[in-house]
Order: C-alpha cells, then structure tokens, then sequence
C-alpha cells in the first residue's frame, strides 16, 4: 500500500462501501463519468490548481508538482486510472493518481478551497454545454433543410388542412417554411438554455465559497464559461440548468414528432402527397406490396421516451429541498444526457429522409382543386366583385358546397348557376356572379397568389419571409461558431497558463 492509500474520504465511516452498491450504483456511474466527464474534470482541476498558484494559496513548486501529474493523467486518459470501485467517484481515483505520486503533503493541496459540491456542478454544466452545442449544430442543420425544401416548393400547391379536413390552399412550400420558423424558436430556447448552463459555479465549494482568496473569474475564463453563477447558494443547489434545457429538449421532439406524424399520413395510399425513399423504409414479412415508413415510427417513439426522459428530470429535482441533494444531480442529468441524444438522433434522421422524399405535387395539386379548400377565395371574391356582405357570402358558398356534395360533385364542378340558385333561395335574388370570377376563385394557385397579406403563402411574401429566415439563419450559424472559437481560445489560454506554471 503506497503513502497515497492512507489518504481518503471515509474517514467518517468505518466500512467499506457494500458490494450491492458498488456493483449496482458507484461501478455504472463511473464508467459513465469516465466516459462523459474525465476532459471537464481534468479541465477543472488544471484550472483550479493554476489559479490557487496565481493567488499563492499553493506554493509555486506545489503547483508544479501537481499540473505535472495532472498533464499526464489527462494525456494517459480515463484507461490510465487504476480502478477500484470502493472509491466513490471519478474525482477519487484521480485524487489517489496524483498523490501516489507526489504524495499527500502536496498532492493534497490541490482540492484547496474546493469541494466535490462545487466540482460536480461544474463538470455537470460543462458536460450538458457540450451536448447542447452538438444539438444546437444538428437543429441548425435541420432548420437549413427545412429553408431548402421550403424554396424548392413555393409553387407546390396543396390543401392546407384544419381539424384534418381541407380548410385553404396553402403551398408545400408554405408547410416547410411554416415549420422552419417553429424550429427557429426551438433554437432559440436552446441557444438561451446555453447562455444560462454555461456559468461558472467553480469557487462556490460545499455552499458558502471559501476562506481562502480564490479568484472566480480566473476559472471562469480559462474554463470557457460565459460568466458566474455568482451567489454560492444558487451555484451549488439550483439545477434549473437542468430543467430548462430539458423543457427545450421536449418542447423540440414534440414538434419533430408532429413533423413526422405529417409524413406518416401523407405516406398513406388515401393520401398520396409523399414516398420516403426505400433506405429508410421497411417490408412485411408477409404481405409482399408493403413498403412501411417505418423511420417515422421510430422518430415518433424516439420522441415520446425523449419527453419522458425530460419529465424524469423535471421529476427528479421537484421533491428536493432547496439543498445540496445527489438525487436532483444525478437523476436529473442521465435522463436529459439520453433525451439530447435522441434528440440528436432523430434529427440526424430527419435530415437524411426529408431531402430525399418524393413529393407527388400533381396528387397534391389535383386534391386542392376538387376538395373544396378554395370556399374561403369563392366568398371573398363575392364580396369584392358584388358588395355582399361576408356572411351572406358564407351562405351561398355553403349552401352550394352542401348541394355539391349531395351531387357527389366536386369544387371544379361548381358553377355559376349553382350559385345563383343558393342566393335565390337564401335572398330572393341571383348572385350573378361572372364565370371569369369564378375560374379564378376555384384555382387553387390564385388562391395562393392572392394571399399577399403579411405571413401569407403568395410567392412575394414567401420569398420576404425565406430572406429573412436565410439571414437569421446565418446569425445563428455565427454564433455557434463565436461559441466554439470561445471555447477553443479558453481551452489554449488554460493550456498556456499550466505550461506557464510547469515550465514547459
């Protein structure tokens, strides 16, 4: 047993962790921390040690004896550590590394001012910043697919549906631009869960901060954190870091899962409107002529356990007293761990089916003009070229649609005379409507065209509003990367003080 054994946290108690909780518990959490966390909590430690030498806390020699080891347990990785799962945490084997070689007179100075409160918190909110930047890099992605599908198809006509019946003819177009900007705002609750979970509670220690001068803003800087979590308190018990991102997580896969429900009923036969392409479908083992979209499914279970997991951590924090507790730390960071993954997933997915769809435009194009979603146009267009009022135009249309469809006819077989006799037997008097007018008003793409107001599908708003959105777009594309390249200087700045500090 070498002098560094001597030195661990149990001093309190008298036995040694039980099998069943190590096995069950302390094993499966470090093989995760080793997985996850050992780069943010060498990060931490280099930090930490580096800023105690600047504020001669530690002796110069100390320091340099510790970031010594330290750069080579974090060269050597998490496989360098000898484990033993009777320790408790990561933070404990390298705690033991380091003093097994330099021993516990120095070794044991680099946890000065600190405590396993603080240092958790911090791993924990590096850790979830590097999953939210990847999802951040995948929703920006998937938002420029929907922008492309959108341009591509401003001249696609098709029944925009409410309550699942034809109401008004929009544009596929339309649909994915539509879509796009409920994605933009999903970016923009991520990008500000960002803003909040990358604060520094480094310094805090076990609640109260420290005796000792520890300089924050140091850590702050070279661990790449936008700024404190300056009340020690709030630092070491607050987890709404947690819950916001985990809002935003399921706020997301909610509106992914509605994207691919469209799909998978446009996929129908009695649909018609799309055809996923084969590498992302499946077959029956026993009905020769299926072709199932079967990744949709997946996206749709994807997110329903996506939500679950982002309740599970909501869940896990609101029966914990405002305290240091390990069960709003834990079980509120592994669900959302596995909810951005899916939510990574599932987008990565999205942006692989999407681009290659074929979307049948004539069967679209041929259910918005028999389907009676160009009723709204036919009233406005009684009311500007006869003076009706709009609700006595509703009543004609509609009377008309009913004896329609009684007819088993369809919106292309109206006519004028059908509409004169509604207004005959509604008013007194014919409609007298001109067969040019009503042309116009039964063709879905005039209805399109007509529809200029601010927010509307006519080709000039559209390419208005896709500008707009390819200009934000690019925004947040510069952003993420000012995110990244802040991270990167921090990692280098951190670099260059502990090679300052070791003499390298």
């Amino acid at each position: 047993m070498s002098e560094g054994d001597n030195v661990q946290l149990r001093e309190r108690v008298h036995e040694k962790p039980s099998d069943d909780l190590v096995q069950r518990v302390n094993a499966p959490a470090l093989a995760r921390a080793l997985q996850v966390a050992f780069e943010p909590q060498m990060q931490i430690h280099l930090a930490h040690t580096a800023m105690l030498a600047r504020q001669g806390i530690i002796g110069q020699s100390d320091a340099r004896a510790i970031l010594t080891v330290l750069v080579e347990i974090h060269r050597a990785g998490p496989t360098g550590l000898e484990i033993d799962h009777g320790l408790e945490d990561m933070y404990s084997h390298i705690e033991r590394a380091l003093i097994r070689r330099v021993g516990p007179e120095v070794g044991g100075r680099m946890h000065t001012g600190r405590s396993r409160n603080d240092l958790g918190v911090t791993t924990d909110r590096m850790v979830l910043r590097t999953n939210l930047l990847a999802l951040l890099d995948d929703v920006l992605a998937f938002h420029q697919v929907l922008l492309d599908l959108a341009e591509a198809h401003i001249e696609t006509v098709m029944p925009g549906l409410t309550h699942s019946q034809h109401a008004q003819i929009i544009t596929l177009g339309y649909y994915f631009a539509a879509f796009a900007d409920v994605v933009s705002r999903d970016l923009a609750r991520l990008e500000a869960a960002y803003g909040r979970v990358n604060r520094n509670p480094l310094g805090a220690a076990a609640l109260t901060t420290t005796g000792f001068p520890l300089d924050r803003g140091m850590t702050t800087t070279l661990l790449g954190f936008d700024g404190l979590v300056e009340n020690a308190y709030d630092a070491i018990v607050s987890r709404d870091d947690v819950t916001e991102a985990a809002a935003a997580v399921a706020t997301l896969m909610t509106n992914l899962s509605r994207l691919a429900e469209d799909l998978w009923i446009w996929s129908t036969l009695e649909f018609g409107y799309a055809e996923l392409a084969d590498r992302y479908c499946s077959v029956s083992s026993i009905m020769p002529q299926k072709k199932n979209p079967g990744v949709l499914e997946k996206i749709k279970a994807m997110s329903a356990q996506a939500i679950g997991d982002s309740m599970a951590a909501f869940a896990a924090v609101k029966n914990v007293s405002f305290s240091e507790c390990g069960d709003a730390q834990t079980g509120g960071n592994l669900p959302l761990d596995a909810a951005i993954r899916l939510a990574i997933t599932a987008l990565d997915l999205f942006r692989g089916v999407l681009p290659s769809t074929t979307f049948r435009k004539e069967r679209m194009r041929y259910l918005a003009e028999i389907g009676f979603a160009t009723m709204t146009e036919l009233a406005d267009t009684i009311v500007r070229e006869k003076g009706m009022s709009f609700r006595m135009a509703h009543n004609v249309v509609g009377k008309t649609v009913a004896r329609a469809l009684e007819e088993g006819k369809t919106a292309i077989d109206l006519t004028t005379q059908m509409l004169d006799e509604s207004c005959q037997e509604l008013f007194g008097h014919p409609l007298g409507l001109t067969q040019a007018a009503l042309t116009q008003a039964l063709d879905p793409w005039g209805n399109v065209c007509v529809r200029t107001v601010t927010g509307g599908p006519a080709p000039s708003e559209m390419a208005r509003m896709l500008a707009g959105a390819a200009n934000r777009q690019q925004a947040a594309e510069a952003r993420q990367q000012k995110r990244r390249k802040h991270l990167a200087e921090s990692k280098s700045q951190l670099d260059h003080e502990v090679g300052m500090a070791i003499g390298q």
